[in-house]
């Protein structure tokens, strides 16, 4: 339950011998990854399937994919999968609901969440917001996407309640925004940038610049993880060894984005794909660390999360706002760095 502290975790960790990185013709490990296709934080999941960096840690994921986070979460409660990525606000929701832990940071996608306007009426909206009272805005409720919208809302001094919030999916989004529907389209990337090329679309406003801080999530099923500590270290090995490669190959990044989005259907220019790059970052193993450090406090993910559970607060999702300590945990990546086979592999070395 979530009133339960981490501390069963972490005895569960203490009490086995880190993971070390099985030899690549011993037998693999089924794991069950879930996470949403054509998205910049995904990609790690097909570079390391490109790569057989699976195999090499002793894992064969089982892949399943969802439009968007709250129907992930949902399919958590029948076990349909164990580990996988998602946005932190369908993982803080995931937490309270169907006892999700977050055990990692896919990357700061603050910049990636964002409202668009139609062509043109960018600086009109931004003078004069409150024109757009009573109008539609087409937005994936309990999403990072809705969380970005909504504090764009209140940086221009305006409620949900304000405008006519219409709950879509991100394709149907596209394809409405794209035939009139709607003042205001909430999208993350590349959402953004299919608005963009398709109906000239503009940002009118960021996640960023309305001052919140948006993290995507690595999560794990609670029972998985007390369970199978040692395969959930090796998921995160794999995982953070492809964000290492990514940094270290830039041209060849984008190709595998490239084809990695255009396999569910987005074709994009590159110009775009470099700005998933350059406006997403990304972190490695003891940068992850530092990120849910307690030392001094609160973590950085401690805030981040607090904020995300006060918004699906907000909206009426939740009740209660839950305790990130009660979900945030880097158990599993101190079980990755206490391991020098394990964090040599997660470092790319």
């Amino acid at each position: 339950m979530l009133s339960r502290t981490i501390v069963s975790l972490a005895l569960a960790a203490a009490l086995a011998v880190g993971a070390a990185i099985p030899a690549g013709a011993q037998q693999t490990a089924q794991i069950g990854v879930s996470y949403q296709p054509a998205l910049y934080w995904s990609l790690p999941y097909y570079i390391a399937s490109e790569k057989s960096w699976w195999k090499e840690a002793g894992l064969e994921p089982q892949f399943s994919t969802f439009p968007s986070g709250a129907p992930q979460m949902a399919a958590a409660g029948s076990k349909s999968w164990d580990v996988g990525g998602t946005g932190s606000a369908p993982a803080t929701l995931g937490a309270q609901r169907f006892d999700i832990l977050t055990i990692g940071i896919t990357n700061d996608e603050s910049t990636g969440n964002a409202l668009m306007t139609r062509k043109g009426e960018t600086e009109a909206v931004r003078k004069n917001p409150g024109e757009l009272k009573g109008k539609q805005m087409l937005l994936t409720t309990n999403s990072t996407g809705e969380y970005a919208a909504l504090a764009c809302l209140a940086k221009w001094g305006l409620g949900p309640k304000d405008m006519q919030l219409v709950n879509l999916n991100q394709q149907e989004i596209i394809s409405a925004f794209a035939t009139g529907t709607g003042a205001l389209a909430a999208v993350w990337a590349p959402n953004i940038y299919t608005l963009e090329e398709r109906t000239g679309a503009q940002l009118v406003c960021s996640g960023k610049e309305a001052g919140v801080t948006i993290p995507g999530a690595l999560v794990v099923r609670r029972a998985y993880a007390e369970q199978n500590p040692d395969k959930v270290a090796a998921y995160l090995a794999v995982y953070l060894r492809a964000i290492a490669w990514e940094k270290a190959h830039r041209d060849e990044t984008i190709k595998l984005m490239k084809e990695f989005y255009q396999k569910t259907g987005v074709s994009l220019p590159e110009k775009y794909l470099a700005r998933e790059i350059d406006t997403r970052p990304t972190f490695t193993l003891d940068e992850q660390i530092k990120l849910f450090d307690r030392a001094g406090g609160n973590s950085n993910v401690d805030k981040w999360f607090t904020q995300l559970g006060e918004y699906l607060k907000s909206t009426g999702t939740l009740q209660e706002a839950p305790d990130p300590r009660n979900f945030a945990t880097d158990v599993y990546l101190k079980r990755v760095a206490a391991d020098p086979k394990l964090q040599a592999f997660a470092q790319g070395k």
